[in-house]
């Protein structure tokens, strides 16, 4: 899977998406929650003899919700399943912005 393959599979699930941040301006305002985004975070290239094998990148999906929202969790890791992305999940609430976030680690492999 590529990297525009997740991001077109993450708008199959309904809710706004977008690389790393939502850019906030007059004429195209930040949406509401729930929305996604998506980002790169780093690589664990498998290597061997000097040379990278296989290119394996680490994404982070993050879904951010005004309240705990179990049915958005639900959609996004049913999405992930239907993917077959294995994925590791972690929650924190962010105060500054009033909203909760749930991140999702995944691996692209080849991508």
């Amino acid at each position: 899977m590529t990297q525009v393959e997740l991001f077109q599979a993450l708008k199959a699930i309904g809710y706004p998406v977008a690389y790393s941040l939502f850019v906030d301006t007059p004429q195209s305002p930040a949406p509401a929650p729930p929305f996604i985004t998506y980002r790169f975070a780093y690589s664990s290239d498998m290597m061997a003899d000097n040379i990278n094998y296989a290119e394996i990148s680490n994404f982070q999906v993050e879904l951010y919700t005004a309240e705990k929202d179990p049915a958005a969790e639900t959609a996004v890791q049913n999405k992930l399943k239907e993917l077959g992305l294995p994925y590791s999940k972690t929650e924190t609430w962010i105060d500054s912005e009033k909203l909760f976030q749930v991140i999702y680690e995944i691996q692209l492999i080849g991508a």
